[in-house]
Protein backbone atom coordinates (compact mmCIF):
# COMPACT_ATOMS: atom_id res chain seq x y z
CA UNK A 1 0.00 0.00 0.00
CA UNK A 2 1.33 3.34 -1.12
CA UNK A 3 0.10 6.82 -0.71
CA UNK A 4 0.71 9.83 -2.91
CA UNK A 5 0.38 13.84 -2.40
CA UNK A 6 2.11 17.16 -3.85
CA UNK A 7 3.24 20.07 -1.64
CA UNK A 8 5.17 22.94 -2.03
CA UNK A 9 8.79 23.46 -1.16
CA UNK A 10 9.60 27.26 -1.44
CA UNK A 11 12.73 29.23 -3.25
CA UNK A 12 14.57 31.81 -1.41
CA UNK A 13 12.96 34.64 -2.60
CA UNK A 14 11.35 37.45 -1.70
CA UNK A 15 7.77 38.54 -3.30
CA UNK A 16 8.51 39.37 -7.42
CA UNK A 17 7.21 42.67 -7.96
CA UNK A 18 8.57 43.67 -11.71
CA UNK A 19 10.17 46.63 -10.03
CA UNK A 20 12.35 44.75 -7.66
CA UNK A 21 13.27 42.02 -10.19
CA UNK A 22 14.35 44.71 -12.20
CA UNK A 23 16.41 46.52 -9.55
CA UNK A 24 18.11 42.56 -8.48
CA UNK A 25 18.92 42.23 -12.36
CA UNK A 26 20.27 46.23 -12.70
CA UNK A 27 22.27 45.32 -9.31
CA UNK A 28 24.10 42.56 -10.53
CA UNK A 29 24.48 44.03 -14.03
CA UNK A 30 26.19 46.75 -12.08
CA UNK A 31 28.41 44.88 -9.86
CA UNK A 32 29.46 41.86 -12.30
CA UNK A 33 30.84 44.82 -14.66
CA UNK A 34 32.61 46.68 -12.12
CA UNK A 35 34.40 43.34 -11.32
CA UNK A 36 35.38 43.29 -15.08
CA UNK A 37 36.57 46.64 -15.27
CA UNK A 38 39.14 46.07 -12.02
CA UNK A 39 39.90 42.71 -14.03
CA UNK A 40 41.33 44.98 -16.71
CA UNK A 41 42.40 47.72 -14.73
CA UNK A 42 40.00 50.64 -15.37
CA UNK A 43 38.14 53.37 -13.34
CA UNK A 44 34.99 54.28 -15.38
CA UNK A 45 33.00 52.06 -12.57
CA UNK A 46 34.52 52.90 -9.40
CA UNK A 47 31.82 54.82 -7.95
CA UNK A 48 29.66 51.77 -9.24
CA UNK A 49 27.67 51.42 -5.28
CA UNK A 50 26.78 55.07 -5.14
CA UNK A 51 25.13 54.13 -8.62
CA UNK A 52 23.28 51.65 -7.04
CA UNK A 53 22.11 53.19 -4.17
CA UNK A 54 20.46 56.21 -6.61
CA UNK A 55 19.07 53.27 -8.50
CA UNK A 56 17.62 52.03 -5.10
CA UNK A 57 16.50 55.75 -4.50
CA UNK A 58 14.32 55.53 -7.48
CA UNK A 59 12.96 52.36 -6.71
CA UNK A 60 12.10 53.59 -2.98
CA UNK A 61 9.95 56.25 -4.71
CA UNK A 62 8.12 54.05 -7.02
CA UNK A 63 7.29 51.92 -4.44
CA UNK A 64 5.90 54.25 -2.70
CA UNK A 65 3.51 55.74 -5.06
CA UNK A 66 0.08 54.51 -5.12
CA UNK A 67 -3.23 55.47 -7.31
CA UNK A 68 -5.31 57.43 -6.02
CA UNK A 69 -8.38 56.32 -4.61
CA UNK A 70 -10.19 59.36 -4.61
CA UNK A 71 -13.11 59.97 -6.83
CA UNK A 72 -12.08 62.94 -8.12
CA UNK A 73 -10.81 62.81 -11.36
CA UNK A 74 -8.20 65.27 -11.43
CA UNK A 75 -6.27 64.04 -7.81
CA UNK A 76 -6.34 60.61 -10.33
CA UNK A 77 -4.83 61.66 -13.30
CA UNK A 78 -2.28 63.84 -10.80
CA UNK A 79 -1.37 60.77 -9.42
CA UNK A 80 -1.32 58.69 -12.47
CA UNK A 81 1.28 61.17 -13.83
CA UNK A 82 3.31 61.42 -10.61
CA UNK A 83 3.32 57.51 -10.96
CA UNK A 84 4.43 57.23 -14.95
CA UNK A 85 6.95 60.63 -14.43
CA UNK A 86 8.96 57.78 -11.23
CA UNK A 87 8.93 54.72 -13.25
CA UNK A 88 10.41 56.92 -16.38
CA UNK A 89 13.15 58.32 -13.87
CA UNK A 90 13.60 54.60 -12.63
CA UNK A 91 13.79 52.78 -16.06
CA UNK A 92 15.88 55.41 -17.80
CA UNK A 93 18.19 55.22 -15.28
CA UNK A 94 18.29 51.49 -15.58
CA UNK A 95 18.32 51.92 -19.36
CA UNK A 96 21.57 54.06 -19.41
CA UNK A 97 23.51 51.81 -16.67
CA UNK A 98 22.85 48.91 -19.11
CA UNK A 99 24.36 51.26 -22.38
CA UNK A 100 27.30 51.77 -20.54
CA UNK A 101 27.69 48.00 -19.52
CA UNK A 102 27.06 46.87 -22.88
CA UNK A 103 29.69 49.32 -23.93
CA UNK A 104 32.27 47.68 -21.29
CA UNK A 105 31.66 44.45 -22.40
CA UNK A 106 31.78 45.31 -26.11
CA UNK A 107 35.66 47.07 -25.38
CA UNK A 108 36.64 44.37 -22.69
CA UNK A 109 39.67 42.19 -23.43
CA UNK A 110 38.97 39.92 -20.77
CA UNK A 111 38.60 35.84 -21.41
CA UNK A 112 36.52 35.03 -18.65
CA UNK A 113 33.76 33.21 -20.49
CA UNK A 114 31.88 32.82 -16.84
CA UNK A 115 31.95 36.52 -15.71
CA UNK A 116 30.74 37.56 -19.28
CA UNK A 117 27.82 35.04 -19.43
CA UNK A 118 26.80 36.22 -16.42
CA UNK A 119 26.79 39.72 -17.02
CA UNK A 120 25.47 39.19 -20.51
CA UNK A 121 22.38 36.76 -18.77
CA UNK A 122 21.38 39.63 -16.19
CA UNK A 123 21.41 42.09 -18.81
CA UNK A 124 18.45 39.96 -20.43
CA UNK A 125 16.63 39.61 -17.09
CA UNK A 126 16.71 43.50 -16.88
CA UNK A 127 15.42 43.95 -20.45
CA UNK A 128 12.77 41.57 -20.02
CA UNK A 129 11.73 43.54 -17.09
CA UNK A 130 11.83 46.61 -18.38
CA UNK A 131 9.77 45.54 -21.44
CA UNK A 132 7.06 43.95 -19.26
CA UNK A 133 7.23 47.41 -16.85
CA UNK A 134 6.49 49.54 -19.98
CA UNK A 135 3.94 47.46 -21.43
CA UNK A 136 1.86 47.08 -17.60
CA UNK A 137 2.74 50.76 -16.91
CA UNK A 138 3.03 53.03 -20.07
CA UNK A 139 0.57 50.63 -22.50
CA UNK A 140 -1.62 49.57 -19.74
CA UNK A 141 -1.16 45.97 -20.84
CA UNK A 142 -2.05 43.13 -18.44
CA UNK A 143 1.46 40.43 -18.59
CA UNK A 144 0.16 36.91 -18.98
CA UNK A 145 1.27 34.96 -16.43
CA UNK A 146 2.98 32.31 -18.95
CA UNK A 147 5.81 35.73 -19.38
CA UNK A 148 6.07 36.03 -15.65
CA UNK A 149 9.55 35.58 -14.48
CA UNK A 150 9.46 35.11 -10.47
CA UNK A 151 13.02 36.13 -9.38
CA UNK A 152 16.29 36.70 -11.36
CA UNK A 153 18.68 34.30 -9.24
CA UNK A 154 15.76 31.45 -8.56
CA UNK A 155 13.99 31.46 -12.27
CA UNK A 156 12.79 28.03 -11.78
CA UNK A 157 10.47 29.67 -9.21
CA UNK A 158 6.79 29.01 -9.95
CA UNK A 159 3.75 30.87 -8.50
CA UNK A 160 1.55 28.08 -6.67
CA UNK A 161 -2.04 28.71 -5.45
CA UNK A 162 -3.32 25.27 -3.81
CA UNK A 163 -6.05 27.03 -1.64
CA UNK A 164 -4.43 26.74 1.47
CA UNK A 165 -7.06 29.49 4.21
CA UNK A 166 -4.13 32.10 5.22
CA UNK A 167 -1.64 30.75 2.53
CA UNK A 168 -2.73 32.49 -1.35
CA UNK A 169 0.11 32.34 -3.08
CA UNK A 170 3.45 30.04 -2.80
CA UNK A 171 6.94 30.49 -4.61
CA UNK A 172 8.41 27.90 -5.54
CA UNK A 173 8.09 24.33 -7.13
CA UNK A 174 5.84 21.38 -6.00
CA UNK A 175 7.52 18.24 -5.15
CA UNK A 176 5.48 14.61 -5.20
CA UNK A 177 6.33 12.11 -2.84
CA UNK A 178 5.19 8.07 -2.37
CA UNK A 179 4.94 6.78 0.91
CA UNK A 180 4.94 3.65 1.88
CA UNK A 181 2.20 2.07 4.79
CA UNK A 182 5.69 2.26 6.98
CA UNK A 183 5.61 5.75 6.29
CA UNK A 184 9.23 5.53 4.38
CA UNK A 185 9.22 7.65 1.46
CA UNK A 186 9.67 5.36 -1.42
CA UNK A 187 9.91 7.95 -4.18
CA UNK A 188 9.54 11.79 -4.95
CA UNK A 189 9.86 14.49 -8.07
CA UNK A 190 10.31 17.59 -8.14
CA UNK A 191 7.45 19.12 -10.39
CA UNK A 192 8.72 21.59 -12.61
CA UNK A 193 5.54 23.04 -15.05
CA UNK A 194 3.80 20.09 -14.44
CA UNK A 195 0.28 19.97 -12.53
CA UNK A 196 -0.33 16.43 -10.37
CA UNK A 197 -2.74 14.88 -12.84
CA UNK A 198 0.61 15.30 -15.45
CA UNK A 199 2.37 13.39 -13.15
CA UNK A 200 0.30 10.90 -11.27
CA UNK A 201 0.94 8.34 -13.89
CA UNK A 202 4.85 8.43 -14.36
CA UNK A 203 5.76 8.72 -10.36
CA UNK A 204 3.58 5.33 -10.33
CA UNK A 205 5.43 3.95 -13.27
CA UNK A 206 8.72 5.39 -11.30
CA UNK A 207 7.80 3.70 -7.96
CA UNK A 208 6.97 0.05 -9.32
CA UNK A 209 10.02 -0.25 -11.31
CA UNK A 210 11.82 0.08 -7.82
CA UNK A 211 9.56 -1.68 -5.76
CA UNK A 212 7.57 -4.59 -8.14
CA UNK A 213 5.45 -5.74 -5.17
CA UNK A 214 3.42 -2.60 -4.66
CA UNK A 215 -0.21 -3.53 -5.09
CA UNK A 216 -2.20 -0.83 -4.45
CA UNK A 217 -2.07 3.80 -4.41
CA UNK A 218 -3.98 6.24 -3.54
CA UNK A 219 -3.99 9.68 -4.11
CA UNK A 220 -6.37 13.07 -3.59
CA UNK A 221 -8.57 14.61 -6.14
CA UNK A 222 -6.49 16.47 -7.38
CA UNK A 223 -4.27 14.00 -9.14
CA UNK A 224 -7.73 12.53 -11.20
CA UNK A 225 -8.17 12.16 -14.62
CA UNK A 226 -9.75 10.03 -16.82
CA UNK A 227 -6.83 8.51 -18.75
CA UNK A 228 -4.86 8.41 -15.01
CA UNK A 229 -7.50 6.39 -13.68
CA UNK A 230 -7.01 3.80 -17.17
CA UNK A 231 -3.26 3.94 -16.96
CA UNK A 232 -2.74 3.28 -13.12
CA UNK A 233 -5.21 0.47 -13.19
CA UNK A 234 -2.93 -1.36 -15.75
CA UNK A 235 -0.35 -0.40 -12.97
CA UNK A 236 -1.66 -1.60 -9.70
CA UNK A 237 -4.14 -4.01 -8.55
CA UNK A 238 -5.74 -1.34 -6.16
CA UNK A 239 -6.34 2.19 -7.03
CA UNK A 240 -7.70 4.77 -5.00
CA UNK A 241 -8.16 7.71 -6.63
CA UNK A 242 -11.28 9.74 -6.16
CA UNK A 243 -13.31 11.51 -9.00
CA UNK A 244 -13.61 15.16 -9.31
CA UNK A 245 -17.04 16.89 -9.61
CA UNK A 246 -20.08 14.85 -10.33
CA UNK A 247 -19.75 11.04 -10.25
CA UNK A 248 -21.58 8.26 -12.24
CA UNK A 249 -23.20 5.70 -11.13
CA UNK A 250 -19.79 3.24 -11.62
CA UNK A 251 -17.74 6.13 -9.73
CA UNK A 252 -20.01 5.87 -6.76
CA UNK A 253 -19.76 2.19 -7.26
CA UNK A 254 -16.14 2.01 -7.16
CA UNK A 255 -15.67 4.65 -4.90
CA UNK A 256 -18.28 2.79 -2.04
CA UNK A 257 -16.37 -0.41 -2.30
CA UNK A 258 -14.87 -1.30 1.38
CA UNK A 259 -11.22 -1.51 0.07
CA UNK A 260 -11.79 1.81 -1.65
CA UNK A 261 -13.10 3.52 1.83
CA UNK A 262 -10.62 1.13 3.98
CA UNK A 263 -7.41 2.85 1.47
CA UNK A 264 -8.60 6.24 1.41
CA UNK A 265 -9.20 6.88 5.27
CA UNK A 266 -5.60 5.40 5.31
CA UNK A 267 -4.37 8.04 2.89
CA UNK A 268 -4.18 11.09 5.18
CA UNK A 269 -1.25 9.67 6.62
CA UNK A 270 1.00 11.03 4.08
CA UNK A 271 -0.04 14.65 5.44
CA UNK A 272 2.21 13.19 8.27
CA UNK A 273 4.94 12.54 6.29
CA UNK A 274 5.04 16.19 4.43
CA UNK A 275 4.53 17.95 7.98
CA UNK A 276 7.55 16.12 9.28
CA UNK A 277 9.49 16.37 6.04
CA UNK A 278 8.60 20.63 6.36
CA UNK A 279 9.46 20.92 10.12
CA UNK A 280 12.86 19.76 9.18
CA UNK A 281 13.66 21.92 6.95
CA UNK A 282 11.73 21.12 3.46
CA UNK A 283 9.46 24.05 4.09
CA UNK A 284 12.29 26.54 2.12
CA UNK A 285 15.35 25.87 0.16
CA UNK A 286 18.48 27.66 1.06
CA UNK A 287 20.48 26.52 -2.01
CA UNK A 288 20.26 27.87 -5.33
CA UNK A 289 19.80 27.09 -9.05
CA UNK A 290 17.36 23.76 -9.98
CA UNK A 291 20.03 21.68 -9.19
CA UNK A 292 20.70 22.52 -6.05
CA UNK A 293 17.02 22.50 -5.10
CA UNK A 294 16.91 18.76 -6.33
CA UNK A 295 19.69 17.81 -4.36
CA UNK A 296 17.92 20.16 -1.53
CA UNK A 297 15.12 17.77 -1.88
CA UNK A 298 16.79 14.35 -2.56
CA UNK A 299 19.06 14.97 1.08
CA UNK A 300 16.01 15.97 3.16
CA UNK A 301 14.14 13.14 1.68
CA UNK A 302 16.81 10.38 2.70
CA UNK A 303 17.65 12.35 6.26
CA UNK A 304 13.88 11.34 6.39
CA UNK A 305 14.00 7.92 5.96
CA UNK A 306 16.66 7.52 8.01
CA UNK A 307 15.40 9.50 10.72
CA UNK A 308 12.19 7.13 10.68
CA UNK A 309 14.49 3.84 10.37
CA UNK A 310 15.99 5.01 13.50
CA UNK A 311 12.00 5.63 15.29
CA UNK A 312 11.36 1.77 14.34
CA UNK A 313 14.51 0.73 15.64
CA UNK A 314 14.21 2.82 19.06
CA UNK A 315 11.17 1.20 19.47
CA UNK A 316 11.72 -1.84 19.02
CA UNK A 317 15.27 -1.62 21.70
CA UNK A 318 13.01 -0.28 24.27
CA UNK A 319 10.60 -3.04 23.55
CA UNK A 320 13.27 -5.82 24.24
CA UNK A 321 14.34 -3.25 27.63
CA UNK A 322 10.27 -3.59 28.44
CA UNK A 323 10.48 -7.31 27.90
CA UNK A 324 13.79 -8.07 30.12
CA UNK A 325 12.04 -5.82 33.08
CA UNK A 326 9.28 -8.04 32.95
CA UNK A 327 11.30 -11.26 32.91
CA UNK A 328 13.38 -9.90 35.67
CA UNK A 329 10.45 -9.40 37.65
Amino acid sequence: MARGDSFVVETNVHFPADTSQLFDAIRKVIELTAKLSILQGLSQWRQYRHVILGLKRDLRVVQKLKHSTSGDAEKQEKANKAIKQAYLNYCGNVEYQLLRAKITVDESKENDSLLLSKISSYITHAEIQLDQIHRRIFMNEKIPHGEKVFSVFEPHTEWISKGKIGVPVELGLNVCIIQDQYQFILHHHVMEKVTDSEIAVSIVKETKSRFTNLRAISFDKGFHSPDNQKALKELVAVVVLPKKGNRSASDKARETAPEFKRLRKKHSAVESGIHALEVHGLDICPDHGIDGFKRYVSLSVLAYNIHRLGALLQKQDMRRYRRRLRQAA
